[in-house]
């Protein structure tokens, strides 16, 4: 029997999950759109959607299942959930943040996180940061969290110096 991922992220998006998949499966490496599922007559005094029209994108971005919804405008995306990335190096936070904020905005970026043109919300993340913070109450970790409160994008060597001081 095939591997089927058993909890799968569902995006509503107002008539752009087009668009969207295609700029998030530009950026990660090895993703696809898997499925496009569009609307018909059932149901439209309910979805109020032209025929035709996409309503459901299956896509994979680095091999994680997601959902894309062209559910229209009454919904919208929060940074209570946000999508974290997590990133090996400096040159990986740079590329994801860079590509990721194009068009997004900018007042929501901090301590990593950031808001892309649709509005979800990235956490941006060296995957060394997790380690670091691992004892949230030793000295270490909490000059380590001293300096992400400082900045917008992470600063890997920044990190690094903060929780060697």
């Amino acid at each position: 029997m095939a591997s089927i991922a058993q909890i799968v992220p569902c995006l509503w998006f107002d008539g752009r999950a087009e668009q969207a998949v295609d700029f998030y499966c530009g950026i990660f490496a090895n993703s696809r759109v898997t499925t496009v599922s569009r609307y018909t007559e059932v149901g439209q005094a309910q979805h109020r959607q032209q025929p035709g029209t996409v309503m459901m994108i299956a896509f994979e971005l680095n091999g994680q299942a997601f959902h894309a919804l062209n559910g229209g405008p009454l919904f919208q995306f929060t940074p209570a959930l946000s999508l974290e990335v997590l990133c090996e190096d400096q040159a990986e936070i740079d590329h994801f943040w860079e590509r990721l904020g194009d068009g997004g905005n900018t007042d929501a970026q901090q301590c990593g996180w950031l808001q892309d043109r649709y509005g979800l919300s990235w956490q941006i993340v060296p995957r060394a940061l997790i380690a670091m913070l691992g004892d949230a109450a030793s000295p270490p970790a909490q000059r380590v969290l001293g300096a992400v409160m400082t900045m917008k994008k992470l600063d890997l060597a920044a990190l690094e110096r903060a929780y060697a001081s």
